[in-house]
Order: C-alpha cells, then sequence, then structure tokens
C-alpha cells in the first residue's frame, strides 16, 4: 500500500519519507511493487515500535513534516502519543487496519488497548478506514464524530498482478496433484483463523480426499498451527510455505481462495484474489468483507464465524466448481449434440 500511494503521488509537488521504526538498513518494505527512487527511507532499527519514541521523535522535529500517515494501531498509539512534542503544524493522519469491537472483543489485545483507542485516537485529524462498515463500527466504539472518519478503500496494484500470475505461468508451479487447491495467506496469528480452516480441510477431505491448503505467511502461531496439522493427519495435505515475496506466484492453479480470518478490516490478501478472478470462500470476519463478497460471482460466504460453517461453504463452492469442470470438459471432448444428450440423460 506504500508503494502504491507514494506511486500515486507527484514528486514534483510532494516530499516524500518513509520511517521504517523496526527496520535497520535503507531498504523498504519487501512485498509489493516497488518504492520510486524519489521516496527516501529512513531505517531507525528500534528493536520493537514502542522502543523507537526518541528515534521516531527526533526524525519528525528534523524533517518538520506537514503531514504524518500511520497506519497500524500500536505505531498510531505510539506517533499520538507524541505528537505534542510534534511542531504544531504537522497534521497526523492514522489509518485502522481492523475491525476495532472484534478486535477488542477477541481477547488477543492488551486490556488498555481499548482506553488507548478512546484516549487517543480522538487526536488523530483523521482516521482513515478501508470500509463504511469498519468506519461505523469505529465511531459507535470510540464516539469519534463523522467529520474525524474517512472511508478510502485499499489500492490494488492489478498490472502487477496480472504480471505476476503471467509469469508464474511459465515456471515450476506451485501445486502437485489433482487437488483441488487451497490457498490462504495472511500473518500465521490467531485473528486469521487458520487453526479454523485446518479443522475445515479435515472434514473437507473426507468428501474431497485429495484436497490440499498451502498457506503463506509467517507469524508466532507456527509451530502451533504445523502441531494441529500432523495431529489432524494433515501433514501430507497442508504445506505452510512461510512468507513470500511473490505470492502471486501460488494464484495459477488454485481452486479456491479461503479468507478464514476471526475478524478483519479489509485485508489486501482478499482484494488481490478478487482481482485476480479467484474463487474465493470466506468467512463473515467484517462488514467490509461481506459488503465486497455479497452476490459477487464465484464467492461463498460461510453462515458463522467457525470451522463447522467454514467447512460446509468450502464443500458447497468445491461441488460447483467441480460440477463446472466436468461440463468444461464435457463440452471441449464431445460434439455439441452429445453434450445436450449426456446433459438431457444426467437431469
Amino acid at each position: 500500500m506504500t508503494a502504491l500511494l507514494a506511486r500515486g503521488l507527484s514528486n514534483g509537488k510532494y516530499e516524500l519519507h518513509l520511517g521504517l521504526v523496526t527496520q535497520s538498513g535503507t531498504a523498504g518494505p519487501s512485498s509489493g511493487p516497488a518504492l520510486p527512487p524519489w521516496v527516501t527511507v529512513h531505517a531507525l532499527g528500534a528493536s520493537r515500535v514502542r522502543a523507537g519514541a526518541l528515534r521516531l521523535l527526533r526524525l519528525v522535529r528534523r524533517l518538520k513534516p506537514d503531514v504524518i500517515l500511520s497506519g497500524m494501531a500500536h505505531l498510531n498509539f505510539l506517533v499520538l502519543l507524541l505528537r505534542p512534542a510534534f511542531p504544531s503544524s504537522t497534521r497526523v493522519l492514522v489509518r485502522q487496519n481492523g475491525t476495532v469491537s472484534s478486535a477488542l472483543a477477541d481477547g488477543d489485545l492488551p486490556r488498555y488497548s481499548r482506553l488507548l483507542y478512546r484516549l487517543l485516537y480522538r487526536h488523530a485529524d483523521r482516521v482513515i478506514c478501508q470500509s463504511r462498515a469498519m468506519a461505523l463500527d469505529l465511531a459507535g466504539e470510540l464516539d469519534l464524530g463523522a467529520q474525524q472518519i474517512a472511508v478510502l478503500p485499499n489500492p490494488v496494484h492489478l498490472a502487477g498482478i496480472l504480471d505476476a500470475i503471467q509469469a508464474a505461468k511459465h515456471e515450476p508451479g506451485q501445486w502437485t496433484g489433482p487437488g483441488p487447491h487451497l490457498l490462504a495467506m495472511g500473518r500465521l496469528s490467531r485473528e486469521k483463523g487458520f487453526d479454523l480452516l485446518l479443522q475445515a480441510l479435515a472434514s473437507v477431505r473426507n468428501q474431497f480426499p485429495l484436497a490440499d491448503l498451502l498457506i503463506a505467511g509467517a507469524g508466532r502461531e507456527d509451530s502451533a498451527l504445523k502441531t494441529q496439522s500432523k495431529s489432524l493427519r494433515l501433514e501430507h495435505a497442508v504445506r505452510f510455505a512461510g512468507y513470500l515475496d511473490n505470492p502471486y506466484a501460488c494464484f495459477p492453479g488454485a481452486t479456491l481462495f479461503v479468507l478464514s480470518s476471526r475478524h478483519e478490516g479489509m485485508p489486501n490478501a482478499l482484494l488481490e484474489a478478487a482481482a485476480a478472478g479467484l474463487p474465493i470462500v470466506a468467512l463473515p470476519s467484517s462488514g467490509g468483507v461481506v459488503d465486497l463478497l455479497r452476490n459477487r460471482p464465484r464467492t461463498w460466504l460461510a453462515q458463522a464465524i467457525s470451522s463447522a460453517a467454514l467447512a460446509d461453504s468450502l464443500l458447497v463452492a468445491l461441488r460447483v466448481l467441480h460440477s463446472e469442470r466436468q461440463h468444461a470438459i464435457a463440452q471441449s471432448w464431445c460434439p455439441e449434440s452429445e453434450v445436450h444428450s449426456i446433459i438431457e440423460l444426467s437431469s
């Protein structure tokens, strides 16, 4: 997102700087489109976000920016805590990347997070949400006025995605065996619901015994998910690919993209899969996700956030896609008159 935003801003009108609080060196983000050369990168090298407070403050006071844009909740907290020490003319925009009420209710955040949200977010010049549903939730949860919230959907680098998919078709494939092949992406953390997906896959394989799953991502739940996979006897059906610089190489050959999150904002992985035309099965993890996928062709929304509901939707989707594939095979191999005969005999 940062690179896309930078590319969309005129380097003749704006002087752009990117501060990386917990990274060292001069490189920018390693995934997605590259940063344009006119962006100056400042790698502050802090061990964690809160340890970078003084370094961030020094940078801001040296650059005296007109606008600061922050994009992660814990970094948003730090920036807003430091705001009184910033130049008075600097405006602060924070981007909320998840549904606040769900994140707080899930119990994965520290107990003081609700207090920080309430105390600090009101000091932002604007809070950016990726969907109207997120904005309404934020306003109700934190008692923010509508004038303080802006709704800006995440950008998608469609041309880059399509180019990467086309290039991947000429390289060794990510998939082996007949499938169906399920693809999931995201940070390996509880809110992403990969534990629900593994349970659902175990059920799906009762009817589709050759179904397999590739999970692209890294995170603190890596060991627990691999242990769960073994306990469900899925070790030969699930591949943990880790962090991928080019996740789009997994798109060719994927039967379904699966969003198993317990709660979300508007995940880029979902937007990119939708832009690439992949069939999608998703849990109703946010109002924004539901609004995006409702009544969209070749998408299936589960009825609840549970492994059973996810398994039901996966089975429905796989049956439909299997039927479509069989019909396409019949059309490609049989004369039109014979196809009609086959359809009539089966009905």
